[in-house]
C-alpha cells in the first residue's frame, strides 16, 4: 500500500495542481495500485526552519556539518540563495511575513512572530534577501518550528473531495497554552465539520465521519474499529453537528473544539457532557507489522 501523507500543495506557483496529483492517485489507482491520501484542513504547513528553507544537501551529515558549510563563504551563499527561492515560490509564500515561529528553544520571546518581524526586530530591512539571512541566523542559533502560509484554499477543498483523502492531523500534542504550535492539534476534526460540511458545504457531513474513521480504521487494518457495527469496539464521538466549531486559530491556538458531548473509547466515557472523566479506557494499538 501506498500512503500520500499530508497532501498538500505549497507555494503560489504550484496552486491549481492538486487537479494533476489526484489525477496521477486515480491512475495509479486503475492501474491496481493501492494508493490513498491524508490531508490537514488548514492553508499553512509546519515543520523547522531549517527542514523547510534549508537545501537538503546542507543539512547533510547533521547540525554540525551545517554548521561548517554556513562558515564557508561559497557553501553559505548557496544555501542563502536557495532560501530566498523557497521564502518567494515555496513555503514563505512570497513573503517573509507569512512565516512564522511556533517555537524556538534558544529564544520563546520569537513564538508568535513572523520571520519579516523578527527581520525588522534586528534591524534589517524587510526584504527577501534580508529575511533570508535572519532565518540563516536563527539556523545558526538554534532553529525554531514554524508555521508556514502557502497553500491555496481551492486545493485544501479540492483534495478533502477525493474520495479516497483521509482527514488526520499531523499535529503533535503541546503543553496546554504554551508556545504558537500549529492549530491543527487542536481543531482539525472540528473544522473539516464546521467550515467544510455544515459552512462551505464541501463534502457531506456523512462523507466526513468516513473519513475520519471507517476509511483510517481500515487502511491500517484495524478491522474491529472505525464502524458503528454489532462485535465493533466502541470508540464514538458524540457531537452536535449544528454546533460544532473549532475555536484554535493561528493568533491563539490553545483552544478546544466546542459541540462535542461525549467520546467513548473501547466502549467507557472518557469525555461526558464536555468535560473530562477519569476513566483511561485508551490503549496502544498495534498494527500487522508490530513485533
Amino acid at each position: 500500500p501506498t500512503q500520500l501523507t499530508h497532501h498538500k500543495i505549497i507555494g503560489r506557483a504550484g496552486w491549481g495542481k492538486s487537479v494533476e496529483t489526484i489525477r496521477l492517485v486515480e491512475e495509479a489507482r486503475a492501474r491496481g495500485v493501492d494508493v490513498t491520501i491524508d490531508q490537514y484542513p488548514y492553508t499553512a504547513s509546519s515543520t523547522s526552519l531549517g527542514a523547510a528553507l534549508v537545501p537538503q544537501w546542507a543539512l547533510e551529515g547533521g547540525r554540525k556539518a551545517l554548521l561548517e558549510r554556513l562558515a564557508a563563504e561559497d557553501a553559505r551563499r548557496r544555501i542563502k540563495t536557495e532560501i530566498v527561492r523557497r521564502i518567494e515560490a515555496e513555503r514563505g509564500g512570497g513573503d517573509p511575513k507569512n512565516i512564522v515561529m511556533a517555537s524556538c528553544g534558544f529564544d520563546k520571546s520569537l513564538a508568535g512572530k513572523s520571520l519579516a518581524e523578527i527581520t525588522a526586530l534586528r534591524g534589517r530591512t524587510v526584504t527577501l534577501d534580508n529575511a533570508a539571512e535572519t532565518a540563516l541566523e536563527i539556523v545558526r542559533q538554534g532553529g525554531c518550528q514554524a508555521v508556514f502560509h502557502a497553500i491555496s484554499e481551492d486545493d485544501v477543498e479540492r483534495i478533502l473531495r477525493y474520495p479516497f483523502t483521509m482527514v488526520a492531523s499531523d499535529g503533535g500534542i503541546p503543553v496546554f497554552g504554551r508556545e504558537v504550535p500549529h492549530p491543527r492539534s487542536y481543531g482539525t476534526f472540528a473544522r473539516v465539520l464546521a467550515r467544510y460540511v455544515r459552512e462551505r458545504k464541501t463534502i457531506t457531513l456523512e462523507d466526513a465521519v468516513r473519513k475520519m474513521s471507517g476509511l483510517p480504521a481500515a487502511r491500517v487494518r484495524l478491522y474491529d474499529r472505525g464502524l458503528l457495527r454489532p462485535g465493533m469496539k466502541a470508540d464514538i464521538v458524540g457531537f452536535d453537528a449544528a454546533r460544532i466549531q473549532d475555536k484554535a486559530d493561528f493568533g491563539n491556538p490553545h483552544q478546544y473544539a466546542e459541540g462535542v458531548a461525549a467520546v467513548l473509547v473501547n466502549g467507557r466515557p472518557a469525555l461526558l457532557d464536555g468535560k473530562m472523566t477519569a476513566e483511561r479506557p485508551g490503549r496502544v494499538l498495534k498494527g500487522p507489522g508490530a513485533r
